[in-house]
């Protein structure tokens, strides 16, 4: 049996989510699946480093699968990406031994979100950013953000269906910066709950038009209520974009993404 390591990019709009759900319901682990196994002539289970919701991307989505196939590297690769719809492509892969877990191994993860701050909406990148035309006061957002940072408990920040045990989670650094007419928050935790990154843009945003103070961050985590948050951001903006793993695993790197945005790693 081996077990490989794979690199995804994928565009999640036409995607309900990255992992398998009931029949009749299209994912991105599921498109994939359906087409290694036809590759490998048995089937494949994906397990991925992390569950995206509907309409959201990925630059770098890390998984492994196990398989008897013996197959060349960049023969799963072409194979797959010509069998795939367009808006997935297999980036990479490397054989891996038993100990790596895609999921469980990662010690850390990063997203990054997208919004593009203009009076009209960008025809080119329908849902790959969030529109808002309002002005917003960014240095306060960039304030603001910085607030998230350090060791907190998450729930005001979470989905009211999230399923995680328990909401305390560690960010590594929460940096919102200007990209020409483009605001990206960038954000690295140890973990994520469910609409935890969305939320916490959704905070911004609003912080952003002046609705609340920066103080009031704290009040929401205070509260441990999703009711006291406000906004859920929308999906389109937001991306996953890397997964941290030990040194041992020597995993190939790309480029933080989206590749489009050319922004600074």
């Amino acid at each position: 049996m081996q077990r490989y390591a794979i690199g995804i990019e994928f565009c999640g709009t036409q995607y309900r989510g990255w992992q398998t759900q009931q029949a009749g319901v299209v994912t991105v682990q599921e498109t994939i699946e359906k087409v290694l196994s036809r590759i490998a002539n048995e089937p494949i289970i994906l397990h991925g480093a992390g569950r995206t919701d509907a309409g959201v991307h990925a630059t770098n989505m890390v998984a492994h699968f196990d398989t008897e196939a013996i197959r060349p590297e960049q023969g799963w690769i072409r194979g797959a990406n010509s069998q795939l719809p367009k808006d997935i492509s297999i980036q990479w892969i490397k054989r891996m031994d038993e100990n790596f877990h895609a999921r469980f191994k990662a010690i850390a993860r990063r997203y990054r979100y997208v919004v593009y701050n203009a009076p009209t909406r960008p025809a080119l990148l329908y849902k790959q950013v969030t529109h808002l035309y309002q002005k917003l006061d960014v240095p306060k957002m960039i304030v603001a953000a910085s607030k998230f940072e350090g060791t907190h408990n998450f729930e005001t920040f979470r989905a009211a269906a999230c399923q995680s045990n328990q909401p305390i989670r560690h960010v590594k650094h929460c940096r919102l910066f200007e990209h020409g007419r483009y605001l990206v928050l960038d954000i690295q935790a140890d973990g994520f709950l469910h609409h935890m990154v969305r939320n916490i843009m959704g905070c911004l945003l609003e912080i952003g038009q002046g609705m609340y103070d920066i103080d009031h961050i704290d009040t929401m985590f205070a509260a441990e209520d999703r009711t006291a948050a406000g906004i859920t951001a929308p999906p389109d903006g937001l991306y996953f974009i890397q997964s941290y793993y030990p040194d041992e695993f020597d995993l190939p790197q790309l480029p933080l993404g989206p590749q489009w945005l050319n922004l600074p790693e």
